[in-house]
């Protein structure tokens, strides 16, 4: 099993030749942080000192979901991976490799939180939005979390206030990291057959917060908020592995393995690269941001709007 990077560091630490390889490596990715250039000797110690790891923990060091110290964490790892992974589209995600396929059973699964049956669950079967968000006030802690991250998304709603987007996402990622995912799944991708429903699901995130600005941003800028920041960063990481088209394949996804690749979607949410769905009437999805004006850069930027908009994995 892949060791826990707050582990790792420490193990290195203990030792004298690790600490000193692990140091230049802090200074190296403080420097890349800071956008300070690098002359050719440091990048090259850098890069040896990367090089000299091989034989650590360290390298191959993983951070899992939901784990406490998570930031902390992820810290590590891309200090130790700073150099190498300078190809954005290669990145290796932090996080381990997860197989795992769900099928949530409404009744039980209402059985099993309040004791009984819930007789309102009865009149949901056309909306199976409604029926999940029902499902998951039985639980305290879904009730709780979904109801700290409504308030806070929503203050300032209607008012000349702008809500406090950073405290916004900080909830939205409370909720999808500590509520068990029969919960937050089935709030999420609730299926649906009107419009009404699919408002509803549209909203989950409470997206004129989360999600939109008055006016759209470039995808590049979007991208450059989410590589300053270490859990966004991982988690972008974690969705181009797990949702990334592969023409040899016969689905055309990578790993024929769809609940990861939705689970690498749920990470997102909360993230400065936050995705949501496009309407109420269908299932698309997109990021909040355009490709105008982005001159030379319009190709890369086009890639990153289509990983969400274009991506049949999802």
């Amino acid at each position: 099993p892949s060791s826990d990077c707050v582990v790792a560091e420490q193990l290195c630490l203990s030792d004298s030749t690790c600490n000193a390889t692990y140091r230049t490596l802090e200074n190296c990715a403080l420097a890349k942080t800071r956008l300070l250039s690098l002359d050719h000797d440091s990048r090259v110690r850098c890069l040896n000192a990367e090089l000299d790891l091989g034989n650590s923990s360290l390298l191959h060091c993983k951070c899992h979901r939901r784990m406490k110290r998570q930031e902390h964490c992820l810290r590590i790892f891309w200090t130790v991976h700073s150099s190498m992974t300078d190809a954005e589209n290669n990145r290796e995600s932090p996080l381990p490799s997860i197989v795992e396929h769900w099928k949530t059973d409404y009744n039980k699964l209402a059985a099993l939180v309040s004791g009984k049956y819930c007789s309102q669950l009865a009149g949901d079967a056309t909306n199976p939005c409604l029926r999940a968000t029902h499902v998951c006030n039985l639980s305290k802690k879904c009730f709780r979390l979904r109801t700290d991250y409504a308030s806070i998304c929503t203050r300032g709603a209607g008012s000349e206030d702008v809500c406090d987007r950073r405290k916004c996402h900080r909830g939205l990622r409370n909720f999808f990291e500590k509520v068990p995912e029969d919960f937050t799944k089935r709030i999420l991708f609730c299926p649906c057959q009107d419009e009404f429903c699919g408002e509803r699901r549209r909203k989950t995130i409470v997206p004129d917060c989360s999600f939109q600005y008055n006016t759209k941003p470039n995808c590049l800028w979007l991208l450059d908020s989410c590589l300053e920041d270490h859990i966004c960063k991982s988690r972008l990481a974690d969705f181009q592995q797990n949702c990334q088209l592969v023409d040899l394949s016969p689905d055309g996804c990578s790993l024929h393995n769809h609940a990861a690749c939705l689970q690498a979607y749920m990470g997102m949410i909360g993230t400065p690269m936050t995705p949501n769905y496009v309407s109420n009437s269908s299932v698309e999805v997109s990021l909040w941001c355009t490709c105008e004006n982005s001159g030379n850069q319009k190709e890369k930027c086009d890639q990153i709007l289509g990983m969400f908009e274009s991506n049949k994995c999802l």
